[in-house]
């Protein structure tokens, strides 16, 4: 149903007036949601985000009114294209997520959409009850979404797919109407459901004999259920048998009805659960093992791992298989019978049992890890879903892998890393293709051709085109080809009859598009008239690490930006750590929407490139923490790609804010006696903290760090040695980076470390300049002023170079500068003086750790007499460098210090002093850490960033120390 030309305008219009939603209808708004997990990209006409119920009838009635379509959206985490549409897209996942009733003894829960998987989870367990549809993106993907693609997971063999879950829903009709899905008796008669079940009947007994003809008896298969009065799947989708109507909404990709509410039936958590791996030398042993399995030991998952899944491999290729019970003795018991018939076939001495719960989780953890990693992007070519879908009966599933392993060699794609969901006659097989590339050997057209070679195996032996990933826009045009056009017919027939309007979510299913059609894809080839292309631009950091092969192609930047494939990993609630998007749940503040600006930027979808201010705005409330690199599954890092758009934002600027080079200059100003003494007075006047408020955007509602006059840089203490000496003594030397926050603003941090590390018996060297002192540029690296920050880190580096070169320790007390050491500055070019230095950079923390452990660091400490409670930077933890910090926090007699699971303090160096982001910043900072510590008054708060020991000294007024000082109070008289 086409759209009016005035109708996004108008759309927004009403949308606005007439909800209480948020709704975007800018080309970067849209573009964040044009994609998902697949290899596809369709721009939507606009977005809407709705805050309740109502708001979601109104939307149907507006769309209704001006024929705009309606693509209903979870999570995005598709690898179909099943979210994606020219259509208003209405995304449930902000607000409509609240679990509404729960009756643990029927085992029966009543959810909105927006629900996750794992919040429904760790809601239901501490009744014994889960939902157990187990899928990879539990903690990310929606119920609504999960019962529109029908989603199954690793265990569906045991418990079914979400069709078997689903009891009753209340779903939205395109005419407005508000209909009850549930069990076909109990549907009131003369009721719309009821109708809709009357004209259902009629056509599925006039497509009896198309149904028998053409229906795979498999687990999935695409299209709507229409086996619903006779269900062909081998478990029954409901356990009387009853034929429900709520069945026809799983599995129909938001084609048919808006849900408003699910009721699904929940199962107890087993008693007991074992594991067994075994291992076996061939892919065909394997594959041949399942269906004897399957059919002798009721297992609730059979998983295919590839070597790298299994942290000590014995053979190439592993079957996971689990078995669940009230009884562990007896489940032992049916391992032990296992490995007898792994003996009667052959398979003698290759299974190894895991009983131990910690290392069960660990085998599923290492799976799921391994599988993102298999499925990272390499350079333009990517892993693409389309085949990974296929299933095959078990009896058939070696000779299918042997048949498809030939296509793939003989398209010259090698051999793929074989795993996947074997219990339901999969292997998900993601061939690398580069869409970007055009031709016959171009990604698309082995895409196609892939496709009809493969489909002509899976209807040989007797598989279905749609495994468990449902059809979207990469499966849907093999609808006919599965089912027939009288079926096909049949479908649209359904479609016509739930939503004759065809105003929900058009093109999938019914009128399908060709699944390699250029228009739709995210990266189309070089000739098509979309052709994806990245803009020019001289990068202002080193990107050549992105890069693949060993030559420099200045593709880098592109490559950091493109890693993002959609899979929504950082959109999760309940595990997200991108403390922006924790805060507003917006796609704008999260790591996938950051990356999808970046990447509508750089290829010129959105106006102004990376200077630009839609990536401008989308970056705006990022702090730099670095979480997403950890976070993400494919290393996307935002903050460094922040630094970068900065950069370009500078340099298209004539110059800089007042505030920036506020900033920027910080090393410099900390120096001037004049400058000191306005921060001193600003902090006894309102007028003047005002006054910079007005002018420098700098909050008055915070103080400004302490200007001391005492600083380290003016102070002659210090027991510091010569660099000669420093090297003389080594191994135990070490050269004390001392940067401007702790060398200026807390002095006495820099001073413990020093007596720290003397009364160790350390030698210890500080890196002097005349007139001021060494910086990293991280303040110059934090507003763009790229250039500045390479000068200023070219001469630390020179400083500190002939120690580095001589192995002598540079040890840094704040993460975010030290850490510059170990990661800016490689990324800045600056070549072996860079990387001689990050060879030796460590912080405080992680020396002192390193030396007591090979016994060269002994210091006699007093208890602390208080509980140790940690916050670490967010730096430290990006790192990997916490664990060191607690190490060193139990060299204290007594000591068991405690980590305090928070995200970002909020902080993080200027953006908790700029006036517009205060707000946030504090948001932040009570998200998680002011709320720990005012629990604990007790304990002592160590914090290793200057920035967090400030957060915290101003929003819980608490004292935070640096663990240099807590050391250094504790030293033994």
């Amino acid at each position: 149903m086409p759209a009016t030309p005035d109708a996004s305008e108008e759309l927004r219009r009403r949308l606005l007036a007439e909800t209480g939603g948020e709704a975007f209808f800018d080309a970067a708004g849209r573009g964040r949601y044009a994609t998902d997990a697949s290899a596809y990209q369709l721009m939507p006409l606009g977005v809407f985000v709705p805050r309740n119920e109502d708001d979601v009838a109104a939307a149907i009635a507006i769309c209704r009114d001006l024929k705009v379509p309606i693509a209903p959206r979870g999570a995005g985490t598709s690898e179909a294209g099943q979210a994606l549409a020219a259509a208003l897209v209405i995304d449930g996942s902000k607000h409509l997520n609240q679990i509404l009733a729960l009756d643990a003894a029927a085992r029966t829960v009543t959810v909105q959409p927006g629900v996750l998987l794992d919040t429904l989870n760790a809601h239901l367990r501490p009744h014994g009850l889960w939902l157990p549809v187990d899928i990879d993106s539990s903690a990310q993907a929606t119920l609504g979404g999960m019962a529109g693609n029908d989603a199954g997971g690793a265990r569906t063999i045991g418990y079914g797919s979400m069709v078997h879950q689903v009891l009753s829903a209340s779903a939205w009709l395109s005419s407005g109407e508000l209909v009850d899905f549930g069990p076909v008796p109990s549907l009131a008669e003369g009721s719309r459901g009821a109708e809709i079940v009357a004209r259902l009947r009629a056509l599925v007994q006039a497509h009896e004999a198309d149904i028998a003809a053409h229906w795979p008896k498999l687990p999935r298969r695409g299209g709507y259920n229409l086996d619903l009065f006779d269900c062909r799947n081998p478990r029954p989708y409901s356990p009387d048998r009853q034929p429900n109507l709520a069945h026809l909404l799983v599995g129909s990709e938001g084609t048919l009805a808006f849900l408003r509410t699910l009721t699904l039936r929940v199962q107890p958590l087993p008693a007991a659960r074992v594991l067994g791996l075994i291992a076996f030398k061939t892919l065909a042993g394997a594959l041949e093992m399942v269906q004897p399995i399957a059919a002798n030991f009721a297992p609730t998952a059979i998983e295919l791992l590839d070597r790298s899944m299994v942290e000590e491999p014995t053979a190439l290729h592993t079957l996971l298989v689990e078995l669940s019970g009230e009884d562990r003795v007896a489940l032992k018991s049916q391992l032990a019978e296992l490995e007898v018939l792994l003996g009667e076939m052959n398979h003698h001495k290759c299974l190894t049992p895991v009983i131990d719960d910690a290392a069960k989780a660990a085998v599923w953890a290492r799976r799921r890890g391994a599988l993102r990693t298999l499925e990272r992007t390499q350079g333009t070519a990517r892993p693409t879903a389309f085949i990974d879908d296929c299933s095959v009966p078990l009896s058939a599933l070696p000779a299918y892998a042997e048949a498809l392993g030939k296509v793939l060699e003989r398209h010259g794609l090698g051999k793929p890393a074989w795993h996947g969901h074997v219990s339901l006659g999969m292997l998900r097989v993601r061939p690398l293709l580069d869409m970007r590339k055009p031709g016959s050997k171009g990604g698309a057209a082995l895409m196609r051709k892939l496709a009809e070679e493969v489909s002509a195996l899976v209807r040989k032996f007797g598989g279905s085109f749609s495994g468990e990933g449902g059809d979207g826009l990469a499966r849907n045009e093999w609808i006919e080809w599965q089912f027939g056009p009288r079926l096909k017919d049949a479908f649209r027939a359904v479609k016509n009859e739930l939503d004759p309007l065809f105003l929900f979510n058009p093109g999938k299913i019914v009128l399908p598009s060709k699944m390699d059609d250029p228009a739709l894809l995210r990266y189309p080839p070089r000739g098509a008239p979309r052709a994806y292309k990245v803009i020019e631009l001289k990068p202002a950091l080193d990107w050549s690490a992105w890069e693949q092969g060993p030559e420099s192609t200045g593709t880098g930047l592109a490559s950091a930006i493109e890693a993002c494939d959609g899979n929504g990993t950082c959109s999760s609630v309940a595990e997200a750590r991108c403390p922006s998007y924790r805060l507003t749940l917006n796609e704008q503040h999260g790591v996938r929407g950051r990356a999808n600006t970046l990447r509508l930027a750089q290829s010129g979808q959105l106006d102004g490139g990376l200077a630009g201010a839609a990536v401008h705005e989308a970056l705006d409330l990022c702090v730099g923490c670095r979480a997403c690199r950890s976070e993400c599954p494919n290393g996307v890092d935002v903050a460094r790609l922040k630094t970068e758009a900065l950069a370009q934002r500078a340099a298209a600027q004539a110059q800089p804010s007042r505030r920036d080079a506020l900033f920027a200059a910080l090393p410099e100003a900390v120096h001037s006696g004049l400058r000191g003494w306005l921060a001193r007075l600003r902090e006894r006047s309102p007028l003047l903290a005002r006054l910079g408020e007005k002018h420098l955007g700098l909050t008055a509602r915070r103080p400004l760090p302490n200007w001391r006059k005492d600083s380290f840089w003016h102070s002659a203490a210090g027991p510091f040695d010569s660099l000669e000496a420093t090297l003389a003594a080594a191994p135990m030397a070490a050269v004390l980076f001392v940067d401007t926050f702790n060398g200026s603003f807390e002095t006495e941090n820099a001073l413990a470390a020093a007596r720290v590390l003397k009364a160790a018996g350390y030698t210890l060297h500080v890196a002097r300049k005349d007139g001021g002192h060494h910086c990293c540029g991280r303040t110059a690296l934090a507003v763009g002023q790229v250039a500045q920050a390479r000068e200023r880190l070219t001469a630390l580096l020179a400083a500190l170079q002939p120690a580095a070169q001589a192995g002598v320790a540079i040890v840094g007390l704040e993460p975010a500068c030290l850490l510059t050491l170990r990661e800016e500055a490689p990324a800045l070019g600056l070549g072996e003086p860079a990387s001689a230095v990050a060879a030796q950079a460590l912080l405080f923390e992680e020396f002192v750790a390193r030396e007591a452990r090979e016994g060269r660091f002994r210091l006699a400490l007093r208890p602390a007499g208080a509980p140790l409670l940690l916050h670490g930077h967010c730096h430290t933890k990006a790192a990997g460098a916490l664990p060191p910090v607690l190490d060193v926090l139990r060299l204290i007699p007594d000591a068991a210090p405690e980590l305090v699971d928070t995200a970002c303090c909020g902080m993080a160096g200027g953006f908790g002093h700029e006036a517009e982001h205060y707000e946030t910043s504090m948001r932040m900072a009570e998200d998680r850490l002011l709320p720990a510590l005012r629990a604990r008054p007790e304990a002592i708060v160590v914090a290793d960033g200057s920035s967090c020991r400030q957060q915290i000294v101003h929003g819980a007024q608490r004292e935070a120390l640096h663990v240099a000082r807590l050391l250094e109070r504790l030293i033994a008289a």
